[in-house]
């Protein structure tokens, strides 16, 4: 099992230097990837900037969107900011990909919302031709530049409806979700699978689980603050489901590292509630 660990980009009040520094440290340390949390209305930092800084400071990590809202991009845009990243990172970039549900988002991007789903896989389409080196059009070259690794970075495919799977099976390397209750994750995995083997697909998809964090004194009140601030928009109910996501223990984290490597995922990537370098610290010692 591979763990990788959030930066706190999406923690209201973090200070830049705060963000290389843990990226650095991260490369340093036991982890195999950095991750980024999206939204647009929300005083996080963008999660393409914030992973070609990273990559200024690492080398070794995979840089990993967690989880991109791909349609409220432009999809030409899109695939050369990734293929730049890719190739500023030696090739370590994964793009997690989903299509969001917060329409104020979309309503400030603008984009259309309503279409989204069916512009996602328009897009997926483009970029790969884009990464590919393909002409996109009889009077236009390729765009460039190409990424490091072929065909274009990993994508990995988020988000809980059928749809969603569809696309991983089809298009991706693999699939990327939230959530601590095994059973629904061990569910999904079959059902990408299985989308897997009707696309005629050879090898296997890789699992990418994310899962939110707080260790050490104050923990439960780290996990609180961050879950009111970043999921108010939902209301106090979803918030309070979102505290109750969050690992509070090294024990806990332990034993959710065992239960997902036993049912097959790959990676968990888990997110701080809070931006402390203690939490990093906190959390290599739970996982070594």
């Amino acid at each position: 099992m591979k763990i990788g660990i959030g930066l706190p980009d999406s923690i209201p009040g973090v200070a830049p230097p705060m963000i290389i520094e843990w990226a650095a440290r991260a490369d340093a340390g036991p982890f195999t990837s950095v991750g980024t949390e999206d939204r647009l209305i929300y005083p996080n930092y963008d999660s393409l900037v914030t992973l070609a800084a990273a990559a200024a400071v690492t080398k070794r990590v995979r840089l990993v969107t967690n989880i991109l809202i791909a349609p409220l991009r432009n999809a030409g845009i899109l695939a050369k900011q990734a293929s730049s990243i890719d190739l500023l990172s030696g090739g370590r970039l994964t793009l997690g990909l989903a299509v969001g549900s917060r329409q104020t988002d979309y309503r400030v991007a603008p984009a259309e919302f309503k279409t989204r789903g069916r512009r996602f896989d328009d897009m997926l389409v483009y970029m790969k031709q884009i990464w590919a080196g393909e002409p996109v059009a009889d009077d236009i070259p390729n765009v460039g530049p190409l990424p490091v690794q072929p065909g274009g970075p990993e994508i990995l495919i988020g988000g809980q409806v059928d749809r969603s799977v569809a696309r991983a099976g089809r298009w991706a390397d693999g699939y990327i979700g939230g959530g601590k209750d095994p059973k629904l994750a061990r569910e999904r995995m079959d059902q990408v699978r299985a989308a897997w083997k009707e696309n005629g697909r050879t090898g296997e998809p890789r699992f990418v689980g994310h899962m939110h964090f707080a260790l050490g004194p104050g923990a439960a009140e780290k996990a609180e603050a961050y879950a009111l601030a970043y999921y108010e928009w939902r209301g106090p109910v979803r918030a309070q489901a979102q505290i109750d996501e969050s690992f509070l223990t090294p024990e806990a984290i332990r034993e959710t590292i065992d239960t997902f490597g036993g049912i097959g995922m790959d990676e968990i990537i888990f997110i701080p509630d809070a931006a402390e370098f203690d939490q990093m610290d906190r959390l290599a010692d739970a996982i070594a």
